[in-house]
């Protein structure tokens, strides 16, 4: 993507922050005008570019999911995952389908059956449809990502805009954030994770895509080629980012995106040539000054009270005996489900009933894994089993995504701290199963080996 460009549309997304804060009603607007807009798109793809459409629109749409959500943007409150299946539904009927992603298929029909448990056990006048949008949409949503990802080929370049459609929604919410929380420090209290610096929004859900936003801007900022100036304003954004993900005192996000930072820069580091290397180092000075100084920032912001929520200690300095902050508490009572129903489980949306019901505390899940064992039994096991290994398998035979590890953490690590809540999971899953083409020059290559 050309400069100019790109910098026309972070002014866009900077202005489109502004102007929801504004005026909120126009969030649903905007959800309705880029849907339609990027249905469109897809639909009018030529088919050698359909792939690219079908996953641009889609990371775009995971990338404005929590920013619309936060202002009663969307038409209904998982309207994001449907549309992104819708948009890879589209891509599957026009794109064909891998036969050797019958495995997700399996991985779908596999849950079906803890819906008529459920169904037997609730009763017909329980609201079945909610138990399944909230408990099933994102496990579906992943199976039907995988199935149009399997073995698609697009190029290198395709797949950095595609972060890029991450992105740019990111850069709405980050400017929102600033709006809705200018003074940070007037805010932050304790070491609780802190709703009015997320945007008066769930701080898992924020934290989880800005961390995400931590990663692409990050991985923007090592590949560039531009000159200086491109750099420093990645870097910077990269530090607004950065900051209002630490601010919002969720920690699994954060730890997610530098854990994904990390994974990009060794795959990476490993395939470029010298003088590339050389460059990555110098860039790395960079970078590591901008942490310090976000984080630094962070601190004096909140008075100290973020190094001690990264200590696992309350606010006057005692260590917290749960380091999980009850997310440990919520899977062991999910285990147990499981060894009281091992066969087919306690049915889809369960767990939360039984657990008000046991306890009189009403709390969702936080661990997709501990969910599908206990709701969906010996068969979410094996459900389970085919998300984890079958990446794994693929990428023994397919060394072409450099950024598959990357993904790979992130779907591992946010559902075990934010199950599966928001749309990112399911779709950053299907990105490990592409294959990625490069454009190789004859003479000179920055990436020498696939």
């Amino acid at each position: 993507m050309k400069l100019n460009l790109y910098y026309k549309l972070l002014i866009f997304h900077m202005f489109l922050g502004l102007m929801v804060f504004a005026f909120k009603p126009l969030a649903l607007a905007y959800f309705v005008f880029i849907s339609g807009f990027l249905g469109i798109k897809i639909l009018r793809a030529s088919s050698n570019k359909k792939v690219f459409y079908v996953l641009f629109s889609c990371a775009y749409i995971v990338g404005v999911e929590v920013f619309l959500r936060m202002n009663n943007g969307t038409v209904f409150y998982e309207a994001s995952k449907y549309l992104v299946i819708i948009f890879t539904l589209i891509g599957l009927s026009t794109g064909g389908f891998n036969n050797k992603a019958i495995l997700y298929v399996i991985y779908i029909v596999l849950l079906i059956p803890s819906i008529f448990v459920a169904v037997s056990q609730m009763g017909y006048e329980t609201n079945i449809r909610k138990a399944i949008a909230f408990n099933l949409s994102g496990p579906v949503c992943l199976g039907v990502v995988a199935m149009f990802c399997y073995q698609k080929t697009i190029s290198f370049k395709q797949l950095k805009t595609v972060l890029l459609g991450f992105l740019l929604p990111l850069v709405s919410m980050t400017a929102y954030l600033f709006l809705y929380t200018p003074d940070v420090g007037a805010f932050v209290t304790g070491t609780n994770s802190n709703f009015a610096t997320s945007g008066g929004f769930g701080p898992n859900q924020v934290a989880t895509v800005l961390g995400l936003g931590i990663f692409s801007f990050s991985s923007r900022f090592f590949m560039s080629k531009e000159g200086m100036v491109p750099k420093l304003i990645d870097l910077l954004i990269l530090g607004l980012i950065g900051f209002r993900a630490i601010v919002t005192f969720s920690r699994g996000g954060v730890i997610t995106g530098l854990f994904m930072v990390l994974a990009f820069l060794f795959f990476y580091y490993l395939k470029v040539n010298t003088k590339r290397k050389f460059h990555i180092k110098g860039a790395l000075l960079f970078f590591s000054g901008i942490v310090l100084f976000t984080w630094i920032l962070s601190s004096t912001q909140t008075s100290g009270l973020i190094d001690k929520r990264y200590a696992n200690k309350d606010a006057v300095g005692r260590a917290k005996e749960d380091v999980t902050t009850g997310r440990a508490e919520l899977l062991f009572f999910e285990l147990k489900a499981f060894s009281n129903n091992p066969l087919l489980g306690i049915g889809v949306g369960k767990v939360k009933e039984i657990r008000f019901n046991e306890t009189g505390v009403i709390a969702a899940s936080h661990n997709e894994i501990g969910r599908i064992i206990a709701e969906h039994g010996s068969l979410g096991i094996l459900a389970f089993l085919i998300l984890l290994v079958n990446p794994l398998i693929f990428r023994i035979k397919n060394r072409s995504n450099i950024f598959f590890f990357s993904f790979y953490i992130f779907w591992l690590l946010t559902i075990n701290h934010s199950a599966m809540r928001i749309a990112a999971p399911a779709f950053v899953y299907g990105l490990t199963l592409l294959n990625i083409k490069y454009d190789i020059p004859k003479k000179k290559t920055d990436l020498i080996r696939k």
